[in-house]
């Protein structure tokens, strides 16, 4: 038996989900959570085998939440499900840890492959993901500005384009203010703009972040 646990912002997708999984003999839902910090939380205490990790989370993003469970944890595997598959995003994920990455616009049927596939220690990507990253790859492909990011600067781009604070995004990163103010500019410089309705107007361009 295969537990999971789902984290995912949104009750409607956690719900459906688990309808998905419900109908499958070896897997086992073992709890859900809606934060990076609860499903941080969650992993420590349910010791689950697998993750179904969302990128766009409040506050603590997958990437991060993604990167602190599998640091605490190496044996869970991560597959990450997310409407979210424009670089640099994919490689990241993957780079961190992540055993597998999927859209949303995958079907039931890919899911439970995916998981499976992943349970059983290999690594799962979904077709549209492996042509974006094979794309990005070749001679005179248009880059992400965003690609241009550190890990923990991505993770701060990411807090910024949902309008957290610095001082909020501190407590988050256990980092002082002042370190997110030095951050936050250098992202400016990195990825071109000069203020946070830029930033967040350039994370939607390419993808980074969906509008609600």
């Amino acid at each position: 038996m295969t537990d999971i646990l789902i984290v995912d912002d949104h009750d409607l997708v956690r719900t459906g989900l688990k309808n998905i999984l419900a109908g499958a003999s070896d897997l086992e839902v073992a709890g859900e959570a809606s934060t990076g910090e609860d499903a941080i939380r969650l992993s420590r205490k349910l010791e689950p085998d697998l993750v179904l990790m969302d990128v766009g989370l409040p506050g603590l993003s997958g990437l991060e939440t993604t990167e602190r469970i599998l640091k605490a944890q190496p044996d869970v595997r991560v597959i990450v499900l997310t409407a979210h598959s424009e670089p640099p995003l994919p490689a990241r994920l993957l780079d961190s840890g992540a055993s597998g990455y999927l859209t949303k616009a995958c079907d039931a049927g890919e899911l439970l492959r995916a998981v499976r596939k992943v349970a059983q220690g290999e690594r799962y990507i979904g077709a549209d993901i492996s042509q974006q990253l094979a794309i990005s790859l070749l001679p005179g492909t248009p880059q992400s500005p965003f690609q241009e990011l550190t890990g923990r600067e991505l993770e701060i781009a990411l807090m910024l384009t949902q309008g957290m604070r610095m001082q909020s995004i501190g407590e988050v990163l256990n980092v002082s203010p002042k370190t997110v103010a030095t951050y936050k500019y250098r992202i400016y410089d990195k990825v071109g703009v000069g203020s946070e309705v830029e930033l967040l107007r350039m994370a939607l361009r390419h993808g980074l972040v969906s509008e609600v």
